[in-house]
């Protein structure tokens, strides 16, 4: 039998401090004091109990199993308290989920209304253009009818005139006057003739089929510009600061402080040509790079006649001219002459943007393989490359292009994404 505890001394401490409910700690079998634990069998017994019934049993003090249990419920109250705290930021993260939503919900229940009205503003307009051509119609035709009618009451004025100097003539007893005014009035009477005049009724076919075909138009329109601009705000929320650098930077280039400009200079800086740099091609990569996810970035190219704009592969060669295109490593759209617009497929797609974006969006889902480019302030797309197989890292990529003696001196310039207006 291990008793790591003389019941004597147990016996004495037990009754050290008065106790309520005592008959709840005796021993029922031996009417002693509980005060051994055995933990073989983990209960609580007397000294008897440990020499009678729990024979070769392990005992401890009932204080020192205590402290044990006690730094177990320690042990399990933090673990609770955790659990309490997971469900709390649970919680806050379901309120959180519900305003996020109510707050999406409220969206759309305005961008709803706006469209709505939009449309009931346009039907109403296109009611009121329809009810306007067909009244204009109308009353062309009873102003061509009154025109006539006041014709025909005129020469009846004057007929009835001439009938009744005919019917006075012809009662005339004075032989000399009737035969000097027969000639005259025996002549035809300067009438026109009216048998083929018509009043014809407006034709009104078409029209109503026409007004709907345009409301139809414009309402296609409207839904197009809105799934635009959805589209826009959708992409700009994986906005990314994107900085210049200047380690891959052509010699003749010349960046802002902040990384946020560049422009061609008229002759090349002394620059070390590391292999980071382009050699040929007056370009520069981001500081930036990704290899998973979205991200977004928006350039000004305001008062240039050439750039080149979009990503590119970290592993692309920048010693040689090497042709942008997908192949190589790149996936861009570019500004030739003042308004060629380009995107540099394998296959060069020319690209009809009339007028020419003056901040360019670019867009890329690096596992979906999308590059998309948006013309920001008109919030419509200009191209997509789409099917793109990206394997390393992605770089934003800029070229300004030559100088061309100052003709296309503007810089690009990366630009801070307003979402708000997006």
């Amino acid at each position: 039998m291990q008793n790591t505890m003389d019941s004597g001394e147990s016996k004495n401490s037990a009754w050290l401090e008065p106790v309520e409910n005592l008959e709840d700690r005796m021993c029922l079998q031996h009417d002693k004091p509980l005060e051994l634990f055995c933990r073989t069998d983990q209960t609580c017994v007397c000294s008897l109990c440990s020499v009678l019934d729990h024979k070769n049993h392990e005992f401890v003090p009932l204080r020192e199993e205590t402290e044990g249990k006690k730094a177990e419920l320690r042990k399990t109250e933090d673990e609770v308290q955790k659990m309490i705290q997971n469900r709390r930021v649970k919680i806050q993260e379901i309120k959180e989920s519900v305003k996020i939503s109510k707050d999406a919900a409220d969206r759309e229940k305005a961008e709803g209304v706006e469209v709505f009205t939009a449309l009931k503003e346009s039907a109403e307009r296109g009611l009121k253009e329809l009810i306007k051509e067909i009244e204009d119609k109308q009353k062309t035709a009873e102003k061509q009818a009154e025109d006539f009618i006041k014709d025909l009451e005129q020469e009846i004025s004057e007929l009835m005139k001439r009938s009744s100097e005919v019917k006075q003539l012809s009662q005339s007893e004075d032989h000399l006057h009737l035969l000097q005014s027969f000639s005259s009035l025996k002549a035809a009477p300067p009438t026109k003739n009216w048998t083929e005049v018509r009043v014809r009724p407006p034709s009104h076919e078409g029209t109503v089929v026409r007004a709907v075909a345009q409301l139809e138009e414009e309402i296609r329109e409207m839904m197009k510009k809105k799934m635009m601009k959805a589209e826009m705000k959708r992409v700009q929320q994986s906005a990314v600061d994107v900085t210049l650098d200047p380690d891959t930077a052509h010699p003749e280039l010349i960046l802002s402080h902040d990384g946020k400009q560049v422009y061609c200079g008229t002759k090349g800086q002394n620059l070390p040509d590391n292999p980071e740099r382009f050699s040929k091609h007056v370009s520069v990569l981001g500081h930036q790079s990704f290899s998973s996810g979205r991200f977004y970035f928006e350039v000004q190219v305001k008062g240039k006649t050439k750039w080149g704009l979009g990503v590119a592969r970290e592993s692309i060669n920048r010693k040689g001219m090497i042709p942008p295109s997908p192949q190589n490593g790149y996936w861009t759209i570019w500004l030739r002459n003042s308004n060629e617009y380009i995107a540099c497929a394998d296959h060069p797609v020319r690209l009809h943007l009339h007028p020419g974006p003056e901040k360019v969006g670019v867009f890329v889902d690096y596992e979906e393989g999308l590059v998309s480019f948006y013309d920001v302030d008109a919030a419509a797309l200009i191209y997509s490359f789409t099917g793109c197989c990206f394997t390393d890292k992605l770089y934003p990529y800029f070229c300004p292009c030559l100088n061309d003696e100052g003709k296309n001196s503007a810089p690009l310039i990366i630009c801070p994404v307003n979402q708000a207006d997006g």
